[in-house]
């Protein structure tokens, strides 16, 4: 199969990045052909306005390269990750009018909200979901400025009147049940919506028990990414603050570093090398996703269940699905740090039953998020697009 990956790159390299090399490497360590068309963000630097403005809503460079690029190398699959800014909506008609099939994975709910996150003023906000997205002007959403937030909501506005992404792909991928189930609400046909995860090669070492059911002595709890508000690495601090015998270690950086409350009993250790993730993972008890909006697939979710670490999570949207309260983790109020002091607590009242989570959540990582496993169903979506576009 020959497939073209199209994406723009962000300015700070993340989830999304490693998410689209993985599958690269994935794709082409099965002998299929792949190509990239990709954007770097860093290109909006010193750009003129007017013209920055036409290629986000519509870049008749980069439908030009796609359509080239199509026919030129015979592709089967147009993959498509990231289109902000300077890709655009102009891809999907170059593509399906170039022959190829049209597939998107959907990384965060940017068709649904111009801020993507579904998040204002630290809270669920669904206000924009299938309507237009006028609100996010009046509220500033998007980087607090009521222009560009215009210009987010008349990108996805037009493009979902046009159908750019509705009509001309033929299949969209949603990372999890419940992102599927708030963008079907939201519009999206039914039909050609596809659940799929994402993957982490298996990295946990053998020498740490994972694999052999014997959990390793762990200690301690974790935080995992980026240090911001939708994040809710304030509570994870918080709860810290509260529970001062007990170790909290902090992996990440990002705009609240400077302004978190600093207990003694938590370690800053700011970005680190993934080696040093992993390291921490395996001594840990448990990792804690404190945030506060509807996350998309966290990939750290998926590594902790691959080091055999259940996770404490925010009762909120797609941890639901991704999170069996009591066997592959536990779930605590969002936004409450005095909950998640409690759940930490508990973790350390009952070693046995959490050792007993890190195996259910180990087990859980071999069933739906191996390499293996995501190959065979990366695949069979693109059969499906394919045939879906033979069939028009």
């Amino acid at each position: 199969m020959r497939i073209l990956f199209i994406h723009s790159r962000y300015q700070i390299s993340g989830g999304e990045e490693s998410v689209v090399e993985a599958e690269i490497q994935l794709l082409q360590s099965r002998g299929h052909a792949v190509f990239r068309y990709e954007r770097d963000n860093h290109e909006v630097t010193g750009k003129n306005k007017l013209a920055l403005l036409r290629d986000t809503l519509w870049s008749p460079s980069s439908h030009a390269d796609v359509q080239r690029l199509v026919k030129e190398q015979a592709i089967d699959v147009a993959h498509v990750h990231n289109t902000l800014p300077l890709v655009s909506p102009s891809v999907y008609w170059a593509a399906s009018r170039a022959g190829a099939a049209v597939v998107q994975t959907l990384h965060n709910f940017r068709w649904l909200c111009p801020k993507g996150t579904l998040l204002r003023d630290g809270k669920i906000c669904e206000s924009c979901v299938g309507h237009l997205p006028w609100r996010a002007i009046q509220h500033r959403c998007y980087r607090n400025s009521a222009a560009q937030s215009a210009v987010m909501a008349a990108t996805y506005g037009l493009h979902t009147a046009l159908g750019s992404l509705h009509h001309h792909a033929d299949r969209i991928i949603a990372l999890t049940d419940f992102g599927r189930d708030q963008f079907i609400r939201g519009g999206f046909p039914a039909d050609k919506m596809v659940v799929k995860p994402n993957f982490v090669e298996d990295t946990a070492m053998e020498s740490a028990g994972v694999s052999q059911h014997q959990p390793p002595p762990r200690s301690g709890f974790l935080y995992v990414g980026r240090l911001s508000e939708e994040k809710g690495p304030d509570v994870f601090v918080q709860a810290a603050s509260l529970l001062p015998s007990e170790r909290f270690e902090m992996l990440g950086t990002g705009p609240l570093l400077d302004t978190l409350a600093r207990p003694d009993n938590v370690a800053f250790l700011g970005a680190v090398a993934k080696a040093q993730v992993r390291d921490a993972m395996q001594r840990s008890m448990a990792l804690v996703l404190p945030s506060r909006w509807y996350e998309g697939l966290p990939m750290v979710l998926v590594e902790a269940f691959c080091h055999g670490m259940p996770v404490i999570a925010s009762r909120l949207g797609t941890f639901h699905s991704l999170i069996e309260e009591g066997v592959t983790g536990l779930l605590f109020d969002p936004g409450d740090a005095s909950d998640l002091a409690r759940k930490v607590q508990w973790c350390r009242d009952h070693p046995e039953s959490v050792a007993r989570m890190g195996l259910a959540a180990r087990a859980m990582y071999e069933r739906h998020y191996t390499a293996e496993s995501n190959y065979t169903q990366m695949l069979g979506i693109y059969r499906a697009a394919i045939v879906h576009r033979q069939a028009r």
